[in-house]
């Protein structure tokens, strides 16, 4: 698998019909706005006006989900060795990984202000079963369980 972006990329395979081959095809893409195979999108939303305290990942609901659920996180303002001043936010991570703790996908990548964040992860391309979602943001980590039943 040759990932080009997050969610997508190429796959490759070996044909041994009518002599030996190597093959590609497209495992996700969006054109247009339009999302085709089978790439995962999600838009983060923050939520509230309020600055919370601690770092925080929150249950998702419903639990157990088909094929939507909602992931809620908090980023607080004092991060560790951070003034109030010199804070230009968080590094955050929030990923999705099956059973076997492989990577699913990556919902957020990128440099968050304090605050609290909700999200729906969707589900519909990936099969029934258990995962972990994991938030990383500074010296952080939490992980947590979901069931999707289809």
């Amino acid at each position: 698998y040759y990932k080009l972006a997050e969610g997508i990329g190429f796959s490759e395979f070996t044909s041994c019909e009518l002599g030996a081959g190597t093959g590609y095809f497209l495992k996700g893409c969006v054109i247009n706005g339009i999302v085709y195979g089978d790439t995962l999108l999600t838009s983060v939303n923050q939520i509230g006006n309020s600055i919370p305290a601690n770092f925080s990942l929150s249950q998702n609901y419903p639990n157990p989900f088909n094929p939507k659920t909602i992931i809620r996180y908090s980023i607080p303002s004092n991060v560790k060795g951070q003034t109030l001043a010199s804070q230009s936010g968080s590094d955050v991570k929030l990923t999705v990984h099956d059973a076997l703790g492989n990577e699913v996908t990556t919902l957020v990548n990128e440099k968050q202000n304090a605050g609290s964040y909700e999200l729906e992860f969707d589900g519909a391309g990936i099969p029934s079963g258990i995962y972990f979602y994991k938030l990383e943001a500074d010296d952080f980590i939490e992980t947590r369980k979901m069931i999707l039943l289809k």
